[in-house]
């Protein structure tokens, strides 16, 4: 079974996760006014070590989100980091865990508006295995069209936005897919419910650009990264039609929760051969090796959880 998870940090101090509660009547319980992140911790056997993927990364992609939904966050990165690690101490998992930052209007007060309401802060975190069950999946292209910029900032993680993601997941599971691929207000390819997403054609892998209304996504970043330096694959940014999914001859999911997720069928047509394709095996297996800490070129990537 999961361990269970102990602690918060809540209304600045740690305290026991059962105290780290909210009124009904907090705003941002009722209007979806918070702003977050995702991020996962990496358990190494072999190190006795607990790794946080790109906390800094994500901390500061926070501190962005607060930015633009008027929020004040009373910490620096660092010291975000810190209570990070801090809390995972106390929590001592020995297992992949997942944490949850939290900024958002603690008023509890009938007041649709960002301006002159009261921001709290939290993190916890539990233990957490895959997001998205399989080793691959099959995806549709959902009748929910993506969030626009202009109607909720599709770079910033806002809690509220995530309304749309629900609707393109439900849809896809209730249809019999694992996950849904949301299309632009132009009908391009955005994304999928909460992942960034690419394909790969004549060798070069190819994402939808940051004006496609997709997350800034830290590991859609990664996965560049990793591709260049270390399969010599290039990458490419430009919109992607959704007639170009069903012609792609690989196609994946990537995200902090996904990880990096085959996909092998989209509208019951088959990805390529219908398999996982050689590009996204290799960066499945470089990932894992990455975020555990197991490759010594990108341990800086990496964040020790406990001491030694």
């Amino acid at each position: 079974m999961p361990a269970p998870n102990r602690f918060a940090f809540f209304n600045g101090e740690f305290v026991p996760i059962e105290q780290a509660q909210v009124s009904v009547m907090t705003a941002a319980l009722n209007y979806g006014l918070g702003v977050f992140e995702g991020i996962r911790a990496y358990w190494n056997a072999e190190q006795e070590q607990l790794f946080v993927f790109q906390l800094r990364e994500h901390m500061e992609r926070l501190q962005r989100s607060c930015k633009i939904m008027f929020m004040e966050l009373p910490y620096s990165a660092d010291e975000l980091c810190t209570l990070t690690v801090e809390l995972l101490r106390r929590e001592g998992f020995r297992e992949d865990a997942y944490i949850r930052p939290l900024v958002y209007k603690s008023d509890q007060t009938i007041a649709v508006r960002l301006h002159g309401l009261s921001d709290a802060f939290t993190i916890y975190a539990v233990t957490f295995g895959q997001y998205i069950p399989g080793s691959a999946i099959r995806a549709c292209v959902s009748s929910w069209r993506r969030i626009e910029d202009n109607i909720m900032p599709s770079r910033a993680k806002v809690s509220g936005g995530y309304v749309n993601s629900a609707l393109a997941k439900t849809e896809a599971l209730l249809n019999g897919y694992d996950e849904a691929i949301v299309l632009g207000d132009d009908g391009h390819v955005s994304e999928a419910s909460a992942a960034n997403l690419y394909i790969v054609r004549h060798g070069a892998l190819i994402t939808p650009p940051i004006t496609s209304d997709v997350l800034e996504g830290i590991t859609r970043r990664v996965v560049a990264e990793l591709a260049r330096a270390e399969l010599g694959v290039p990458v490419i940014e430009r919109p992607i039609d959704r007639t170009e999914l069903y012609v792609a001859d690989e196609a994946f999911f990537c995200g902090t929760g996904a990880e990096i997720k085959p996909i092998i069928e989209i509208d019951r047509r088959p990805v390529g051969t219908g398999q996982v394709g050689s590009v996204t095996a290799r960066l499945v297996e470089l990932y894992r090796d990455v975020v555990r800490g197991r490759a010594s070129a990108y341990r800086s990537w990496c964040t020790p959880v406990y001491p030694g």
